[in-house]
């Protein structure tokens, strides 16, 4: 069997499209070895039927945690056998870049988000050093896939190579959920639940505004299920203007449970500003989560997200962007029962939007290395 590594910076937990990624290739003959990293607050690794790798760092974020990862995935790599290499997102990707490269093996890269535009390094001399390396390797590249068609073609305006589309979208059928009781959440049981989920709800996504909005939005609950940089800010700013029973938090958590809130929800949030090109471009895993689990969205106007909420149908799309307007629109959903009236939508939209049929192309890309392996050994 065909060996191939492939390694992210995070904790390997909640990452459900390399996870899919893996499970695919094991279908097609594979074996993957999944790599990344753990952290003091990691949640423990569920069973999965593929061989994974979390290492444990000196450092756990900056330009320090970037080299040391960096230089410790390419001896990692470098050591380790491999017919094939896959980078997910630029912060691994100078690792496996130099790495195919002195062991003379192919390397693909899969670009999460538009990595030298996230509003985290706007303005930092780290955006200049990762650009540098992007300059550098991506044009050498021949196998690149990206989350969103605005995102691929930016990069094939900026670098002339070809980037093909593969939306991380849910796999297989909803898997049998409970869903959270209100009971559970120690709220009135005809209180309505509006909920904010993600592994980086960080600057920029919303989540101070959600809160605020919560303010004008009666017998209701704000959910914020998983993790991110901006969490203390928000936990602070419920304190602080007195929605400790309007706003609950809960950590990130394995799929199975995290859908037992987003099922139960009657809507669901997706607030990313439009305050550079990453956000612009996205296309969150929660909007396909939403859908998925029957629950209408309420977005901001980034093109990707609307194209997807306005074609099928599944939500509101804030016309502005401002505390009120978000209120106004959660207002609107809850008392037109939207989960009801989009249940059909709903359902059509999950039927469609799944990884089974978003994963062809990735499975082209990958195909043709166990084809060259078959005409190989013929």
């Amino acid at each position: 069997m065909k060996k191939v590594i492939l390694s992210v910076t995070n904790d390997l937990v909640t990452d459900q499209r390399v996870h899919k990624v893996c499970m695919m290739l094991m279908q097609m003959g594979f074996e993957p070895l999944l790599v990344g990293r753990i952290l003091l607050d990691s949640p423990p690794m569920d069973t999965r039927p593929y061989a994974w790798k979390r290492m444990r760092l000196l450092f756990a974020k900056g330009p320090l945690f970037y080299a040391e990862y960096n230089i410790r995935l390419f001896l990692f790599l470098l050591f380790h056998k491999a017919d094939l290499l896959t980078a997910n997102d630029l912060d691994t990707l100078p690792a496996g870049y130099f790495a195919s490269r002195i062991k003379n093996i192919p390397l693909i890269y899969d670009a999460h988000e538009y990595f030298t535009e996230v509003p985290e390094l706007q303005g930092r001399y780290a955006r200049k050093v990762w650009l540098a390396f992007e300059r550098f390797i991506f044009p050498k590249l021949k196998n690149i896939t990206t989350v969103s068609a605005s995102i691929a073609g930016a990069y094939e305006k900026k670098y002339g190579v070809p980037v093909r589309v593969v939306r991380n979208l849910p796999a297989g059928d909803l898997p049998e959920v409970k869903p959270v009781s209100k009971k559970e959440l120690n709220i009135p049981e005809d209180w309505k639940l509006v909920i904010l989920q993600g592994s980086g709800i960080n600057r920029d996504r919303g989540g101070e505004e959600a809160v605020l909005a919560m303010k004008q939005v009666e017998r209701a609950v704000l959910l914020v299920v998983g993790g991110g940089d901006a969490l203390p800010a928000i936990k602070k700013l419920v304190v602080e203007e007195g929605l400790d029973e309007k706003v609950r938090f809960f950590p990130r958590q394995q799929i199975k449970r995290l859908y037992s809130y987003t099922v139960a929800a009657d809507v669901g949030l997706s607030l990313d500003k439009d305050t550079c090109l990453n956000m612009r471009y996205s296309l969150p895993n929660k909007l396909f989560d939403y859908i998925r689990c029957g629950t209408p969205v309420l977005a901001s106007h980034l093109p990707e997200v609307a194209g997807i909420v306005e074609k099928y149908d599944v939500g509101m799309i804030l016309k502005t962007y401002s505390v009120n307007a978000i209120a106004e629109g959660i207002n609107t959903m809850l008392d037109k029962n939207f989960k009801y009236i989009k249940a059909d939508n709903l359902k059509i939209a999950a039927a469609e939007l799944t990884w089974e049929k978003e994963a062809k192309t990735l499975k082209e890309i990958y195909g043709k290395y166990l084809a060259e392996g078959r005409r190989k050994k013929e």
